[in-house]
């Protein structure tokens, strides 16, 4: 530790250094920081609830989207909810895990709305 020449001359002549600031000078800076992250981590934390809905709320027929771009419609869920079966054309069905799926588009027997 540093200690300046004046800090030691008034030390020994029996002053006690002034406070500069205790425990406060450490605690806000960490607090700062810590607010910092708990606004910067918001928008993830709303884009994962978004997320585990969608995932909770896919049923047979949905049309989705997996992480490697394969579009398709949900043909059935695994009992334990883990896997899902993917209807990719009419003689084709894929396996996926739940977490590949990226999006739900919603039904398949939906019509979708008319454009003018």
């Amino acid at each position: 530790m540093l200690v300046s020449l004046t800090s030691l001359v008034i030390f020994a002549e029996g002053e006690t250094p002034k406070d500069q600031g205790g425990i406060w000078i450490i605690l806000l800076p960490l607090l700062a920081i810590f607010t910092l992250y708990y606004f910067m981590d918001s928008p993830r934390r709303r884009d994962q609830k978004r997320r585990d809905l969608m995932m909770k709320n896919m049923k047979k027929n949905d049309r989705v989207a997996t992480i490697g771009g394969i579009l398709g419609s949900v043909a059935d869920i695994s009992a334990d909810g883990k896997e899902v079966t993917l209807k990719v054309s009419d003689n084709t069905r894929i396996r996926f895990r739940r977490t590949a799926i990226s999006e739900v588009f919603g039904d398949e027997t939906e019509t979708p709305p008319k454009t003018t």
